[in-house]
């Protein structure tokens, strides 16, 4: 662990433990500057010239101040926040802090509501010289892809529902889409996936799949099929006239897969499929 160089506002600096005051402890960075650690925070395993690890932001006076408490985000990160509570020029979401971040309302893409749950970035506010968190994301998109191409895997972070799809964050740098119709798992604001790119747009838009190519999705739908066989006894009351909805909330495949499922294990004399379901060959 190495002693920053100077103090950083929203990110985990590496400060010396300096002096003790009856209202904490001062931190100080190699260039001199020293931030206070308030009483709350301190412990006695946190001895005078070792190295400490803390979070710095603004308390509610706007001065510095560190915590050992980790944010739910921190500068230039995303994450899914609850709004705690609204005012006229803005609004405040829970980010794991004593002090509420603040959501000014230029930043809001529509007014917030106590108990909202919305997917911000935490940004520096040039003009207030804080951290605040803003949904109007489309600026911070990085517009060139750069190492990812067509089939390729990547991470993906859900930020939205549009009528189209899921919007998503690929890579913590671009912006992605999955669409409706190619959806087959339960998917929800916040969670973090695996997708494959399937095309990259000219604007630098990229359309994502949360299966590989054909050849490997039929594999892969083909083992899915075997293992929830395997998991239920061997047997199971679905064949090729189950309901499409019901495929997709057991499977988690399309109809259109899963019958091709059913086909290339029979095909493979691994299964009998019955009026009644289907069944495993000894």
């Amino acid at each position: 662990m190495e002693q920053n160089h100077h103090l950083e506002l929203g990110i985990i600096n590496s400060l010396r433990v300096d002096r003790y005051t009856p209202h904490g402890i001062f931190l100080e960075a190699l260039d001199g500057k020293d931030v206070l650690l308030p009483q709350a925070y301190v412990t006695q395993s946190m001895q005078e010239d070792t190295l400490l690890e803390v979070f710095l932001y603004t308390d509610s006076e706007d001065r510095l101040v560190a915590t050992t408490l980790k944010p739910k985000a921190m500068l230039d990160e995303f994450a899914l926040f609850e709004v705690v509570d609204v005012a006229p020029f803005g609004a405040f979401v829970n980010w794991g802090l004593p002090k509420d971040l603040f959501v000014p309302k230029m930043f809001q893409k529509e007014p917030f509501k106590v108990g909202d749950k919305r997917f911000l970035k935490i940004i520096y506010d040039d003009r207030t010289h804080r951290l605040v968190g803003t949904e109007k994301l489309g600026d911070f998109f990085e517009r060139r892809v750069k190492g990812l191409s067509q089939h390729k895997e990547a991470d993906i972070l859900i930020i939205a529902k549009t009528p189209l799809g899921y919007k998503c964050i690929v890579e913590k740098l671009y912006e992605g889409l999955i669409y409706h119709n190619e959806i087959f798992e339960k998917i929800e604001i916040g969670d973090k996936k695996r997708a494959f790119v399937k095309n990259i747009r000219k604007d630098g838009c990229i359309d994502l799949s949360l299966q590989p190519d054909s050849s490997k999705r039929k594999d892969a739908s083909v083992e899915k099929v075997k293992l929830l066989l395997n998991k239920n006894g061997g047997s199971m009351p679905y064949n090729y006239k189950s309901d499409a909805e019901l495929i997709k909330d057991v499977f988690e495949l399309s109809k259109k897969e899963f019958k091709r499922s059913l086909t290339a294990l029979v095909d493979s004399n691994t299964i009998e499929v019955r009026e009644n379901g289907i069944y495993l060959k000894s």
